[in-house]
């Protein structure tokens, strides 16, 4: 999960080698393609376990439209609100609503762990993109009154359709699906919805050599390797817990912005990456026993007992 929250965060710094490029082309490339690209990777295992994905074909819907919608919504809403005003809202939300959720779908409650770990993020994803946004140059990050509400209107949505398609694929593997037959399933419908709106808005990628090395970059990179690295982390733990991880998300973008572009990063932007780090150290740390007690007590199944308490349904072939 931390790995692949590291490529992510690069998505922001390589996107600017091809600033012509507009977000829904950036969002179309990058998800569609690199899920295209999981889909045929995992072709073998897909046709192999056909008949549970049919049988629940419901999720794979689901999660396949939330994929489609949750890069179109992302980098929109940075381009509207701003890149720090975005990301908070993206990213930062994204753990609240996976909560929700798996509250509705599964009756999960929440451990003290993930809560103290959660708030920490979120404060540290609100800290860093203030700093963020200090730093910034004069007028450069200014946007209309209406832009930033809707900028931050597709902010939600993108939270909750990352939220949405995190707990598909969890809900997929959980019930006997392979992990990368479940990503497969998921990515590759959701990279074929996203097709149309790749032919409609993709010209601009190949005004140049550097935006065509842009727009292989997302694809492969961050979308491709980081999904199947998010798909083998869903398989131990839940998708609330995997939101949450991805706070490191903003945190690397903030690095590298600093390191590569050259942005200046105020000191409340530091104390927030030493937040995010915080957090992820709460979450990352070892419970022992204790811990699992505790998780027992609170009504959370262990990550690795999922596939137990949830069995495969009688209709499907042995594995």
């Amino acid at each position: 999960m931390l790995a692949a929250s590291v490529l992510w965060g690069t998505t922001g710094t390589a996107a600017t080698f091809a600033p012509d490029v507009g977000p829904l082309a950036i969002g179309a490339v990058a998800m569609g393609l690199g899920g295209l690209l999981q889909a045929l990777v995992a072709a073998p295992r897909i046709v192999h376990q056909a008949p549970r994905l049919r049988a629940r074909r419901g999720t794979v819907l689901l999660g396949a439209v939330a994929v489609a919608a949750y890069p179109l919504a992302f980098y929109s809403a940075m381009h509207l609100a701003g890149v720090a005003v975005g990301t908070v809202v993206s990213i930062g939300m994204a753990p609240p609503a996976s909560a929700v959720i798996e509250r509705v779908m599964d009756r999960r409650r929440l451990t003290r762990r993930w809560q103290l770990g959660a708030a920490l993020g979120l404060l540290g994803t609100l800290l860093l993109c203030a700093g963020q946004a200090a730093g910034a140059p004069g007028g450069a990050e200014r946007t209309s009154t209406a832009a930033t509400v809707l900028g931050v209107g597709l902010g939600l949505v993108a939270a909750t359709t990352y939220a949405a398609y995190s707990w598909a694929a969890h809900r997929l593997i959980t019930q006997g699906v392979a992990s990368r037959a479940a990503m497969g399933a998921v990515f590759g419908v959701g990279g074929l919805l996203l097709v149309p709106v790749l032919l409609v808005t993709g010209a601009p990628l190949l005004d140049s050599g550097s935006n065509v090395a842009v727009g292989a970059y997302m694809a492969l990179v961050p979308m491709f390797a980081g999904y199947v690295l998010f798909g083998w982390g869903l398989a131990h733990v839940p998708a609330s817990t995997a939101t949450t991880l991805s706070l490191l998300e903003p945190a690397v973008a903030a690095v590298l912005a600093v390191l590569v572009i050259g942005e200046r990063l105020p000191a409340v932007g530091w104390g927030g990456i030493a937040l995010v780090l915080a957090c992820l150290a709460v979450l990352t740390a070892p419970g022992g026993v204790s811990g699992r007690r505790r998780e027992r007590r609170d009504g959370v199944t262990p990550p690795r007992r999922a596939a137990v308490e949830h069995p495969v349904a009688r209709s499907d072939p042995a594995p």
